[in-house]
């Protein structure tokens, strides 16, 4: 399988007056064609960094990074021809309409006006966003506006799609509409990358997962090679009655909230369960998730921020 996309030990340092912030540090990435990738991590931890260095809109300060064989600092025209992206940070032209703004953005990309129409409705039909096809998009909330930013991407013919957290703000069923146009851009064979703080979409989505953590990649592969790697198959949730140095004989642990997580293998889980029912505790114990391999990998939640590094960004 090809590999669009290849980093070999990239790195990205912050500086500033009195200090300095390393985004990333020595990662090596590869991302086979017509896959999409789920870029996971904490707040701070690096990931849309590694994107705007992806889509060339970023220098980086170590190593190399390739996408479709041209070097992104080198060669990057190439590179911008065959990609589109949704910024974390992007907004939409506010005087224009949803259908002039997708119709005007793939005109600017080459296609001839009539087709480019002819693609902007049918895009924004499949984004259930016809509704609002002639309205300016100042009258839009701000959700209806990151729905419009989705299907100027995926109405163009970009090979190579970048999606920076596109769904953050929707509700669930706005939701679902761009994992229904995801999913359609991945059958057409265009390979995606997406940043998501939302673990079940990331499992909804992806072929393969990779999760970095303070500028670090951590673990890359499918969600069942990241599974395999994980020493405790089964999560065990307590809310009292343990003491931390007896859990940790029998496996990780980690606490969120006021509950602790204990990562075990079945046997023991099966045995502590007991223990708690005869100590009348409430306890709760099943397969770990998505969400409790992200645990085990980072030893946090990914919804708690890398403060230190949001701080310096």
């Amino acid at each position: 399988m090809t590999d669009i996309l290849v980093s070999r030990k990239l790195g990205r340092e912050y500086r500033w007056r009195g200090g300095s912030n390393r985004a990333l540090v020595d990662v090596d990435l590869r991302v086979p064609k017509g896959v999409v990738l789920g870029l996971l991590g904490r707040n701070g931890a690096g990931k849309t960094t590694f994107v705007r260095i992806s889509s060339t809109s970023l220098m980086p300060t170590a190593g190399t990074l390739e996408v479709f064989g041209h070097d992104v600092v080198r060669d990057p025209d190439p590179v911008r021809a065959r990609i589109a992206v949704i910024p974390q940070e992007s907004r939409p032209f506010y005087w224009l309409t949803p259908t002039e703004l997708v119709s005007y953005y793939l005109r600017m990309r080459g296609s001839a006006r009539a087709e480019a129409e002819r693609t902007a409705l049918r895009t924004l039909e499949e984004l259930e966003l016809s509704h609002w096809k002639n309205t300016q998009v100042n009258r839009l909330s701000g959700g209806l506006r990151r729905r419009v930013m989705v299907a100027m991407v995926m109405a163009s013919d970009a090979e190579f799609l970048f999606l920076d957290e596109p769904t953050t703000g929707l509700d669930p069923l706005a939701r679902r509409s761009v994992w229904s146009a995801i999913r359609k851009a991945a059958h057409e064979d265009r390979t995606i990358l997406l940043t998501t703080h939302y673990l079940d979409e990331a499992e909804a989505l992806s072929d393969q997962l990779a999760i970095l953590e303070s500028g670090r990649l951590l673990a890359h592969g499918s969600p069942a090679d990241i599974a395999a790697r994980v020493k405790y198959p089964y999560r065990v949730t307590l809310e009292d009655g343990f003491a931390p140095p007896d859990l940790e004989e029998m496996g990780q642990v980690t606490r969120v909230g006021n509950k602790t997580l204990l990562f075990t293998d079945e046997p023991r889980a099966n045995e502590l369960a007991r223990q708690a029912l005869e100590k009348g505790r409430r306890i709760s114990m099943g397969p770990v998730s998505l969400e409790d391999l992200f645990v085990q990998i980072v030893g946090k939640e990914i919804s708690q921020d890398d403060e230190e590094a949001v701080s310096a960004a």
